[in-house]
C-alpha cells in the first residue's frame, strides 16, 4: 500500500524504560541497529499497527506499555533506488512514518525476541534516549533524528512532579519569620 507519493505507511517505536533508555534492537545477522518499526496494513491506524508491530517483533503486548506521545505528522525517508525491490521500483520511494514514545510497565524478561516467526533483532540492549544513529542505516538517519527530538518532551510526562522545597529546607528564612 502506498501513497499517491510513492510512500509506504509504516510506525516507529521508541520504547523507554523508568531510566529513560530507550530499547535498541540488533536486526538478524546485520551489525545495524535500530527502533522497532513496521509497515501499516491496509484498514489499520497508524496506532493499532504500533501496538500488532510492538508483539510482533518485541513480544509485548498492550498492557506492558503506555504511550507517552506521538509525532505530530508523517516522518518519510527516501530509500535508495539500489534497495528498492525490482516490482516496485518507478513507484516505491520509501517510507512515510508516524513515531510514538512508549513507557515499558512491565519487566525485561516480557520482551520475547522469538515472539512471531519472522523475527526482526536477534539482540536487544538498553541505551541512552541520545543513540548513536549513526549505527542506523544512513538513509534512515534524519527520521530518527527527527523523531527523537520531537517526542523528548514527553518522555517524562508520566513522572510526577516534584514540589518545590520549602524556603527553610533550602537554608534560607521562611517568608515571616525572623532570624534571630
Amino acid at each position: 500500500m502506498l501513497d499517491r507519493d510513492g510512500y509506504r505507511p509504516n510506525v516507529g517505536i521508541i520504547l523507554a524504560n523508568w531510566r529513560n533508555e530507550v530499547f535498541w534492537g540488533k536486526r538478524v545477522n546485520q551489525h545495524s541497529w535500530q527502533f522497532p518499526q513496521g509497515g501499516i496494513q491496509h484498514g489499520e491506524t497508524p496506532e493499532k499497527a504500533m501496538f500488532r508491530e510492538l508483539e510482533e517483533e518485541i513480544g509485548l503486548k498492550p498492557d506492558h506499555v503506555r504511550i507517552l506521545g506521538r509525532t505530530r505528522h508523517w516522518l518519510r525517508y527516501d530509500v535508495p533506488k539500489q534497495w528498492v525491490r525490482r516490482d516496485w521500483r518507478g513507484t516505491y520511494r520509501g517510507q512515510k512514518q508516524i513515531w510514538y514514545l512508549l513507557r515499558l510497565l512491565g519487566r525485561d524478561c516480557d520482551v520475547k525476541l522469538r515472539a512471531s516467526g519472522h523475527p526482526e533483532f536477534d539482540a536487544w540492549r538498553w541505551h541512552g534516549y541520545w543513540v548513536p544513529v549513526e549505527t542506523v542505516i544512513e538513509f534512515k538517519r534524519a527520521v530518527y533524528n527527527q523523531a527523537l527530538a520531537e517526542l523528548h518532551r514527553y518522555l517524562n510526562a508520566d513522572r510526577p512532579r516534584r514540589a518545590p522545597r520549602p524556603a527553610a529546607a533550602r537554608g534560607q528564612a521562611a517568608p515571616g519569620l525572623s532570624e534571630s
